[in-house]
C-alpha cells in the first residue's frame, strides 16, 4: 500500500505598519497565494483553511512577497516580479484573473472588457464575480476594474472604495 503524498505547506507572514495598514500574506513553493488586511484575520484564516495544506509561518519565505508590495505601496514598484500560484484558482477565475494582472500600472478597464479579453463577452457578472473573490488584492489588481459607467464598483479590500479609489490615485489612473 502506498503512502499518500502530504500535500506542500503554505507559508503565511506579515507586513505591517504599511499606507494601507497592516497585511497578512501566504505563499507556496510556487508563489503568492493570499494578500488579506489585518482587520480581515478571519476571512484570510478561512480562505486558507480552504486549500486544505499544512500552514507554517514562515518569515523568510514571505519575505519577497513582502518586499515588493511594500515597494508598490511606497511608489516605488509598477510592477510585480514575484511568482503566484495560480494552481490554487478554479478555470475560469484562474482565466479572468490572469487577464487582470496584465492591467498595466495606471490604467483601467471594465469588468466587460475583461470579459471580450477572455472570449466570454457575455460574462461580465463572472468575471466581477472573479474579481470580488480574487484572494491576493494589489497583487492581482482588481482596483484597475472599473464598471462600464466609468465609476467605481465594489473592492472588498482595505477601506472598500476608498482603497481602490487611493490606489488608482497612487498609481496616476485617470478617473472620469
Amino acid at each position: 500500500m502506498q503512502m499518500p503524498i502530504p500535500a506542500a505547506a503554505i507559508y503565511i507572514g506579515e507586513l505591517n505598519e504599511t499606507i494601507l495598514g497592516d497585511l497578512r500574506l501566504a505563499a507556496s513553493d510556487f508563489g503568492l497565494v493570499a494578500v488579506e488586511w489585518a482587520h480581515s484575520q478571519f476571512q484570510f484564516d478561512s480562505y486558507l483553511q480552504k486549500l486544505k495544506r499544512p500552514i507554517e509561518p514562515n518569515a523568510k519565505k514571505i519575505a519577497p512577497y513582502a518586499k515588493e508590495l511594500r515597494e508598490y505601496l511606497a511608489g516605488k514598484r509598477n510592477a510585480f516580479t514575484i511568482p503566484i500560484d495560480w494552481s490554487l484558482f478554479r478555470p475560469f477565475q484562474r482565466e479572468a484573473l490572469q487577464a487582470v494582472y496584465r492591467i498595466p500600472y495606471g490604467e483601467t478597464c471594465t469588468y466587460h472588457d475583461i470579459a471580450i479579453e477572455i472570449g466570454r463577452p457575455n460574462a461580465s457578472r463572472a468575471v466581477g464575480r472573479a474579481n470580488a473573490t480574487n484572494p491576493m488584492p494589489i497583487v492581482i489588481p482588481c482596483h484597475r476594474v472599473i464598471g462600464r459607467d466609468g465609476k467605481l464598483h465594489g473592492y472588498g479590500g482595505g477601506e472598500g472604495l476608498k482603497t481602490k479609489e487611493w490606489l488608482l490615485k497612487m498609481e496616476g489612473a485617470v478617473m472620469a
